[in-house]
Parts: structure tokens; sequence; C-alpha cells
């Protein structure tokens, strides 16, 4: 994926070392749980702080498509892992914008359903912008 990338991220060959990449993960943890308290403090019209769980995450993989792309044998924390590491590369990418993300997240009836809809759209895009996304894992 060879694209413009700010200094905090480094080149990655395909989507599979983006979604098994820890460190990406670890900041991608951080960045779904500042995007989910945006959309949090949106709707209840004052600041709210949340943690998004790890089975909200697992759910959305699975509910994206995303899980066809991870390895066979990967529990929910490892899934919640890859679509935090996703989420992260899409938005320090440039391809999903803060503001969309809080706005799906308002607008769709779960969090979970919420989060798929992210997944799918970075995938897309990825696919889109790159034509790289490599299905062997």
């Amino acid at each position: 994926m060879s694209h413009s990338l700010p200094p905090t991220l480094k080149s990655y060959n395909d989507l599979h070392e983006i979604l098994l990449d820890k460190g990406l993960a670890a900041l991608g943890d951080a960045y779904v749980n500042f995007v989910y308290s945006l959309a949090l403090s949106q709707k209840q019209g004052s600041p709210a702080g949340a943690k998004v769980d790890n089975r909200v995450l697992a759910q959305a993989v699975d509910l994206s498509g995303l899980r066809e792309f991870l390895p066979h044998r990967v529990d929910k924390h490892e899934r919640g892992d890859a679509a935090e590491a996703l989420l992260v590369f899409a938005w320090l990418s440039g391809i999903q914008e803060l503001d969309d993300c809080t706005k799906v997240l308002v607008t769709e009836e779960t969090v979970s359903q919420a989060f798929a809809t992210l997944l799918k759209d970075a995938l897309g895009k990825l696919d889109e912008g790159h034509g790289q996304r490599k299905r062997s894992c």
C-alpha cells in the first residue's frame, strides 16, 4: 500500500499486515474509544467518556466481512485488535474522517453495526484507492 503516509505509520504490503500490527492496534484502541466517546457525547448532549468492549468490535468484524482476512483461529480480543488497527490506519492515512466516523456512530441502530459500517467503508476505500487488498492471510 504505497501512498503518502504520516510519520506515525510504516508502509504495509497488504491488509494482513495492517490487521495484525500490535502497535497499530494499541493506537487504534485509544482512537476507537475516543471516536465512540465523541459520538456518545453528541447523543447525550454533554461530554462523556466510554470504552468499546472487544465483544462489540469482534461482532463488528464478523458483520463487516473482515473476519475472512484474519487467520482461522482468532479470539474476540484478536478480532477487536484487528478492527482497531484498521480503523486507526484508515484515519491516519486519510481514507476516513473523524467527523464521518462519529456521524455513523450517532446514527446507526447498534454500536456493533456502526463499527461494522466503518470497517466495511475502510475496506472499500482501501480497495478503491490501492487495489492491493490481499485475501490470503
